[in-house]
C-alpha cells in the first residue's frame, strides 16, 4: 500500500512507459477525497478524528503528559502581506527555527496565553503547544498543509468559539512583529517569525490500529499514533524494498517526477500486489494477473 498526494500533483507529466502500462491495466476505484478520509481508509482511530497536537505531543514528551490535557499546536509561522491579503509562506521547521528563537520569543508570548489559562511551551523548536482543558471546545482550524501558500483570510475559523482565537492570534502577531529578535533573524537571512498558526487541537485517541503492521512515514502524527497502536512506524528513508504488508506514506513528497521515477516505477516493476491510494480518493490496485489485460491502453498521465 502506498499513500500518495492528489493526482492533480502529477498534472501534465507523462508516465514512464512501464508504469503507464501497469496503471492502464490496473483496477481503478474512487473514494472520499481529503487527508482525513485517506488516512481513515488505513487507520482506525477512536474517537474518529485526527488530533495532531496530542499525537505529536506524545513524541515530544510522554504518554502521561499527552493524555493529561487537551492540546493545540501554536506553531511559529511566517505570514507575508501582499496586495490581495496575506499568505502563509512558512511554518515550524521550514523556518529554520532553533533553540535561540524559542528562548527569545516564548517569554514574550507566554503571558498572553497564560493569562487566559493556556500555558505555551515548545519541547522541540519547530513544534509549539498550548495546553488546554480536556473539555475545551475549539473551532475548525485549518492544517498548515491546506493553508500553505494561500491567503490566510480564507482559512480563518468562524463561529462563536473562534472569536477568542482570532483575538489571540492578532495579539500574538503584534507581539512578534515588534520583537527585536525578528530583526536579527532577517539580518541573518532568515524569514521572520511573525505569527502563530493554531491547528490540530484535541485530546489523545483512546484506540488506534492500522491495516499494516509496518508504516514508513515522515508524518510525526503517525509516529505518535504508533506509540498507542498495533503497528511500527519508521522514517521513509529506512524503506529498503517492497513489502506487500507495509504501508508507505509518500504524501509529503513534493517532487512529482521523483515520485514517479524513484518510487512508483520500481515498486510496480516488482510485480507484487499493490494499491496506490491518492489523496483525492483515486486508487489503483495492481495484481500480477493483470498483465494479461493486453487490450487495455496505457494510462498516459495521472491527471489531465
Amino acid at each position: 500500500m502506498i499513500l500518495l498526494p492528489p493526482t492533480t500533483r502529477f498534472a501534465g507529466i507523462a508516465l514512464p512507459q512501464a508504469l503507464a502500462k501497469a496503471l492502464g491495466r490496473a483496477d481503478r476505484s474512487a473514494s472520499d477525497a481529503g487527508e482525513e478520509a485517506q488516512l481513515a481508509r488505513h487507520f482506525d482511530v477512536i474517537p474518529r478524528r485526527w488530533p495532531a497536537a496530542p499525537l505529536t505531543r506524545l513524541l515530544d514528551s510522554s504518554e502521561e503528559d499527552a493524555r493529561l490535557s487537551g492540546w493545540l499546536r501554536a506553531d511559529p509561522a511566517y505570514i507575508r502581506p501582499d496586495i490581495n491579503g496575506a499568505r502563509l509562506l512558512g511554518i515550524g521547521d521550514a523556518l529554520g527555527i532553533d533553540p535561540s528563537d524559542v528562548d527569545a520569543l516564548l517569554p514574550a508570548l507566554r503571558p498572553l496565553f497564560g493569562d487566559v489559562g493556556f500555558p505555551l511551551d515548545a519541547p522541540v523548536p519547530g513544534r509549539w503547544y498550548l495546553r488546554l482543558p480536556r473539555e475545551a471546545k475549539l473551532p475548525a482550524f485549518a492544517s498548515p498543509d491546506d493553508a500553505l501558500g494561500e491567503d490566510v483570510f480564507e482559512h480563518i475559523p468562524d463561529g462563536a468559539e473562534a472569536r477568542r482565537w482570532r483575538a489571540l492570534a492578532s495579539e500574538a502577531q503584534v507581539t512578534l512583529h515588534n520583537h527585536p529578535h525578528n530583526a536579527a533573524r532577517i539580518a541573518a537571512g532568515k524569514p521572520p517569525i511573525n505569527a502563530l498558526w493554531f491547528w490540530g487541537g484535541g485530546v489523545m485517541p483512546d484506540h488506534a490500529a492500522c491495516n499494516s503492521p509496518t508504516v514508513f512515514s515522515d508524518d510525526p502524527r503517525l509516529h505518535g499514533l504508533a506509540r498507542i497502536g498495533n503497528f511500527t512506524a519508521m522514517p521513509v528513508a529506512s524503506f529498503n524494498g517492497f513489502d506487500a504488508d507495509a504501508l508507505i506514506d509518500l504524501r509529503a513528497r513534493r517532487d512529482a517526477r521523483e515520485l514517479l521515477e524513484r518510487w512508483l516505477s520500481p515498486v510496480v516493476a516488482s510485480g507484487g500486489e499493490l494499491t496506490l491510494d491518492f489523496a483525492d480518493g483515486t486508487a489503483f490496485t495492481l495484481k500480477p494477473g493483470q498483465r494479461w489485460r493486453f487490450w487495455r491502453r496505457p494510462l498516459p498521465t495521472l491527471a489531465a
